[in-house]
């Protein structure tokens, strides 16, 4: 294995792939580089001396400026770099930019086809409550049921602190990702549990649902019941019936939605991890599946990249005014929009927002931006099931708005659809989807350490073949799919998180 990765012709640094002590003379492409530092593992080295005030380069796109001189070989991080970001931003859209999408036949899963047109790769029953007042009606039913009733994959409730006392946006947001998973495929059938007196009132979520299948779905207003668990139990052993009548049947992978995230990111999630799902992405998108960029604050620094690849002028619009509208929430809270990464991005190699959010935007690949999504809203984008409900456009890359915290986006992407999501990191967390959740660890001392989080180690791609890595990685994808469990499902790490912005009353 080499000694650094230049990602790049056009960087100035070089990520280091080993520890670096400072004294040594490494062969370095073409020439020896004198290290004038100690540099830790995924941390950036100086490939030329660098003045005050130069804008350095990684990933061919710059990544802050040097606050002082910074000697060829010196190591490059938070005491010598700085960010160049600010709340406003010109953006260009170029036309000649973009790239033909190649085409790519899908292979055959196994997963349960719908009354929607839609694939589940799970038969779950999910509880949801209306109202934070009912979580704990709602976990003492999955705990019953997830005993039980052995017909489903599993009985999860996914409760929530809302439904009411929340005003205006943050109402209709909370009723809008609960009905988008009350929805959701994975789930063969849905118990809505309400209080009775609550804002989100059974009888207007109703509304949010459309023409929803009522044996899929039950309802239970608790208020209303002597014994809301002996009430609860009827209702989901019947529903357990109802989802038991499905069976996986082979249908094409391109009928599915994936989530991508980063969470803990390092020094290595940009040349390893992301880069691997960037890979994984090219592919689904080839075969006509759909894959979900979210994290909007971790595209501070990179959205250019990704303005260059959008499909025409109305889709970079949108990407504009995506960016432009979550930068404005900064400033309406009073808050830099550069208040990132956090101290354990810093120690594990990443130093500004534009080195962190270039490693994140890897994860999209080079794929076309085919759409653009607000929070709460569904993905309307991924071909179905049946001739007659045929989506109208194919798959591809799709901006999801939403933040970078990790329980918030992916619960955005699960709402969004997105059946599965690949979930990269660099220092390794546990914290786990609705939906399966495959962790990608972006180095292999990760991997090895923390196995009962990790499913899959993206550090193979300094030292194997790249082709054979992704083959291995879509193969985990396609068995996951068809019904092999992750480590989060394992290990029970499911849960939710609604973005609020507002006044709790």
């Amino acid at each position: 294995m080499a000694d650094l990765q230049r990602i790049h012709s056009k960087d100035s640094v070089a990520v280091a792939l080993r520890p670096v002590a400072k004294g040594e003379h490494l062969s370095f492409e073409d020439r020896t580089l004198d290290v004038a530092d100690a540099i830790p593992p995924g941390h950036k080295i100086a490939l030329k001396d660098i003045a005050r005030g130069e804008t350095v380069f990684k990933y061919g796109y710059p990544i802050g400026r040097a606050k002082v001189p910074i000697v060829r070989g010196s190591h490059v991080h938070t005491h010598n770099l700085q960010t160049m970001l600010s709340e406003s931003a010109e953006y260009h859209y170029d036309p000649a930019a973009q790239t033909e999408q190649r085409k790519e036949s899908p292979p055959v899963i196994e997963a349960y086809k719908r009354g929607d047109g839609k694939i589940g790769i799970r038969n779950e029953i999910w509880i949801i409550p209306t109202v934070g007042c009912v979580n704990k009606t709602a976990e003492l039913l999955a705990h019953w049921g997830d005993a039980e009733l052995q017909s489903v994959d599993g009985v999860y409730a996914w409760t929530h602190p809302y439904g009411c006392s929340q005003m205006g946006e943050d109402h209709e947001t909370t009723r809008r990702i609960l009905a988008n998973l009350a929805l959701h495929p994975n789930a063969g059938a849905v118990l809505i549990v309400g209080l009775g007196c609550e804002n989100n009132t059974i009888e207007s979520f109703k509304t949010l649902l459309g023409d929803f299948e009522p044996d899929r779905i039950a309802f239970m207003t608790t208020q209303q019941c002597d014994d809301e668990i002996a009430e609860g139990k009827k209702l989901l052993t019947r529903l357990a019936a109802y989802a038991a009548s499905f069976k996986r049947e082979q249908v094409d992978a391109s009928a599915l939605i994936i989530g991508m995230k980063c969470g803990g990111s390092d020094g290595f999630s940009g040349i390893t991890a992301n880069a691997l799902v960037g890979r994984v992405c090219d592919r689904l998108a080839a075969m006509g599946a759909t894959a979900i960029l979210t994290e909007v604050p971790e595209m501070f620094g990179a959205e250019q990249m990704l303005m260059d690849r959008c499909e025409n002028a109305q889709v970079f619009e949108k990407t504009v005014s995506l960016i432009r509208d979550f930068k404005d929430y900064y400033v309406k809270h009073g808050q830099v929009v550069y208040e990132n990464p956090s101290p354990g991005n810093k120690e594990g190699g990443i130093t500004t927002l534009e080195d962190k959010s270039c490693g994140c935007v890897q994860k999209g690949g080079t794929a076309p931006v085919r759409a653009v999504y607000r929070y709460g809203e569904r993905i309307t984008s991924a071909p179905q099931t049946t001739a007659a409900k045929q989506a109208t456009t194919a798959g591809g890359l799709a901006l999801l708005e939403g933040p970078g915290n990790d329980i918030v986006s992916t619960t955005a992407m699960t709402a969004a659809g997105a059946q599965i999501i690949l979930f990269t990191t660099g220092r390794g967390t546990p914290v786990g989807a609705p939906v399966p959740t495959i962790k990608i660890a972006s180095n292999t001392a990760l991997a090895a350490k923390k196995s009962s989080w990790i499913d899959f180690d993206a550090g193979r791609m300094l030292s194997e073949d790249v082709e054979a890595v992704c083959a291995n990685m879509l193969q985990l994808l396609w068995n996951t799919a068809s019904g092999k469990l992750t480590k989060n499902e394992t290990n029970g790490y499911r849960e939710i998180a609604i973005f609020k912005n507002g006044v709790t009353l």
